[in-house]
């Protein structure tokens, strides 16, 4: 299986947008469709909201991929 790693740089990431960014496919408008044909999970779940919103702590799976979703790193101390 392939692990990746996505670190957010806001609060959340639409589905079909973070497959496009992890390099699962090549542009939102595929990730859609990728969604919509129930072949994403969500935390071990189907999910078929293309733009869901994807936060820190949750991992989504698409054939052998698996992606952990990170939060943005904590801003150093001035």
């Amino acid at each position: 299986m392939q692990q990746l790693e996505f670190t957010l740089t806001g609060e959340f990431v639409e589905l079909n947008q973070l497959l496009k960014l992890a390099g699962l496919c090549d542009s939102g408008g595929a990730g859609k469709m990728i969604v919509a044909g129930g072949g994403v999970r969500v935390d071990g779940k189907v999910e078929l909201r293309k733009t869901c919103k994807i936060r820190a702590g949750q991992v989504v799976s698409l054939g052998d991929a698996r992606i952990r979703v990170n939060g943005p790193a904590e801003a150093s101390p001035k």
